[in-house]
């Protein structure tokens, strides 16, 4: 596999992850969990270093406050095997052996399959992107039931399976489906009421959850009969197992990475098989030009969730495999989702490929495996670029991919043509008035709402830059010089960027340079990556220092100032003491405060004079 070709598979796998993702935090799964972590480890195959592989895979919630969680929210590391499972505890053991403790004791949980959030007693938060997540304390007030209490920590939200299986399996293919429902949405349907009148809605804190506790040994000797004995202790719907060290100490010591904690992992196991004839062939156009063929399939019950579409990967699969209207395939399903071809039992009479781009009819080649459209102006693709940018910055909703449709369809077909789009543009689109002013209004705050200067190179999807890749660099190279043009040799300079993909960072920024330099122009608000140089070769003048903000802010939330503020190393406050250094006022201070602060002999300072503060050293 030639290089260009590798890159074009990892791009292709990644676009796929993300759209899985998406459509499964809002609720509505469209392949297995098996099928998606098979696609995680063929991407870990192909890029271990991927940004995706290291990141919290975000979900969306509409018009809820943002909050910065006190310590990352993870997602848990995976294992299908017992020799997985084995690895694992051969590798903590190790751990405390040289670092002189005792050997761990290992805990077994059931976990659950919903929702997840924090409860700190004071405010209900979903997990978000793992830093950041929203606010649903309204969901306690719909009637979610906090067993154990408030303030217990971290936990899911989920409908009981007692409930579901009697009351909404005929309505819902998902208890998850209607959860993500009555946690987004202001109107509950009457399906969702009873549910939550009968206390069929729980939030279940991890720590109120029956568990197995033991050696690993133990653990490995026993597994089947242990989770046996667990999983009939709950009523709640079951995506595997949970085995984590006990003992914080060895805990702190095997640390985490940026996508899990290391002394935790997920057990999982393959799901139920059903045979079925695939009816049709659907080609969808991704952001890159990939083509990715779907199987419309004879609706099949597994467990009881009707099937309906099935991924077939790509072209090359089509091809190889005989797949086809009539094709009689064998698919298998675990978590209780949409699942993943298995095998195929019986080939097509016929395979027909697309002739061209199902889009805009361009010639398709291959590359690899996959079909591609090389016209970057394939209508397909222009939505999904412009659908990637709103979905990476993340600041705003109204763009979903009908709007965006209509756009393109309008010649609206760059970043910089939405930009330049007034309410009278988008009524003259045929958008309804309050739709118009909504597009309107959310244009204005993408650009006023604080964002990480990462997010914002990142939602152009250049090639080879995602947003772990992005943060990295940015941590090296300020945004304002790395879009004058640096050369390849200063990016191949910092630690994981080989050869190859600087030249394609490169490249792309290049390609984009007077896209990204128009943007920039709006005056979008971007919160400003730490370079590296800053926090470890300079002595920063926030290092070591107590920092309070108080007012209303304007360069962001306050939870994204505070994020900021420690990454300089400063000691973010929640009130005046001896101990603070820097009181930074927004809009509308209380007198008192600033009294109390001037008596300490509190530098009280502005917002504004707090960002000279962070430019001096940049």
């Amino acid at each position: 596999m030639s290089e260009n070709e590798k890159r074009d598979k990892i791009e292709a796998l990644v676009e796929k992850l993300q759209h899985y993702n998406h459509a499964y935090r809002q609720g509505k799964p469209l392949v297995s969990d098996t099928e998606y972590d098979n696609l995680v480890e063929a991407l870990r195959g192909l890029a271990g270093e991927h940004p995706f592989l290291h990141q919290v895979e975000p979900e969306k919630f509409s018009n809820r406050r943002e909050i910065r969680h006190p310590r990352p929210m993870l997602s848990t590391e995976k294992s299908y095997t017992l020799e997985a499972l084995g690895r694992f505890v051969e590798r903590v053991e190790k751990s405390a052996t040289e670092h002189g403790l005792p050997q761990p004791s290992i805990r077994l949980t059931t976990k659950l399959d919903g929702l997840a959030a924090r409860d700190d007693g004071q405010v209900f938060v979903t997990r978000g992107n793992g830093e950041v997540g929203y606010e649903i304390s309204s969901a306690l007030t719909k009637g979610v039931v906090a067993i154990g209490g408030r303030g217990l920590g971290l936990g899911e939200i989920v409908i009981t399976n007692s409930y579901f299986t009697e009351f909404l399996a005929a309505h819902f293919e998902h208890p998850r489906n209607l959860v993500v429902g009555i946690i987004n949405s202001d109107t509950l349907n009457p399906y969702a009421k009873k549910a939550l009148a009968a206390g069929a809605v729980q939030f279940v804190p991890y720590s109120q959850l029956p568990n197995w506790q033991g050696r690993g040994s133990a653990l490995l000797s026993d597994l089947d009969k242990i989770k046996d004995d667990l999983e009939k202790e709950v009523d709640y719907p079951l995506d595997g197992f949970v085995a984590e060290v006990d003992g914080q100490k060895l805990r702190e010591l095997l640390g985490h990475t940026d996508h899990h904690y290391r002394w935790q992992i997920a057990l999982k196991s393959k799901g139920e098989i059903a045979r079925t004839e695939v009816v049709a062939i659907t080609w969808q156009v991704g952001r890159t030009g990939t083509i990715t063929p779907v199987l419309e399939v004879v609706p099949t019950n597994i467990s009881g969730a009707t099937i309906r579409r099935v991924t077939a990967h790509n072209a090359g699969l089509v091809k190889e495999q005989g797949l086809g209207p009539g094709a009689l395939i064998e698919i298998i399903r675990s978590g209780e989702v949409i699942p993943k071809l298995e095998k195929v039992i019986r080939k097509a009479s016929y395979v027909e490929l697309p002739g061209g781009c199902p889009s805009c009819a361009s010639e398709l080649a291959w590359s690899n495996d996959f079909l591609k459209c090389r016209n970057r102006h394939c209508p397909a693709q222009m939505e999904q670029r412009i659908w990637h940018w709103f979905k990476t910055l993340g600041t705003v909703d109204w763009f979903g991919i009908k709007t965006i449709r209509r756009l393109v369809e309008y010649d609206v077909d760059s970043l910089t043509k939405v930009y330049a789009m007034q309410e009278e543009g988008f009524l003259a689109l045929k958008f309804g008035p309050q739709q118009a002013q909504n597009l309107t209004e959310a244009l204005t705050l993408s650009r006023t709402k604080a964002v990480a200067d990462w997010r914002f190179l990142a939602a152009f999807g250049i090639s080879s830059l995602g947003r772990g890749d992005s943060r990295r660099l940015l941590a090296e190279i300020p945004l304002y010089r790395l879009v004058d043009g640096v050369e390849v040799e200063e990016i191949i300079d910092i630690n994981g960027f080989a050869k190859l993909t600087a030249k394609n960072i490169v490249t792309g920024i290049s390609e984009h340079q007077a896209e990204i330099k128009h943007l920039l122009e709006l005056g979008f608000n971007l919160l400003k990556t730490p370079l590296c140089k800053e926090l470890g070769l300079l002595d920063h003048p926030l290092q070591g220092k107590g920092v309070l903000f108080t007012g209303k802010l304007s360069s962001g939330s306050r939870e994204e100032l505070e994020a900021e503020a420690r990454s300089f190393g400063a000691r973010v406050q929640k009130s005046v003491s001896s101990k603070t250094d820097y009181l930074v006022c927004g809009e509308k201070v209380g007198a008192k405060k600033t009294e109390k602060a001037a008596a300490l002999g509190v530098k009280v300072i502005t917002e504004s004079e707090y960002r000279v503060i962070l430019e001096e050293v940049r």
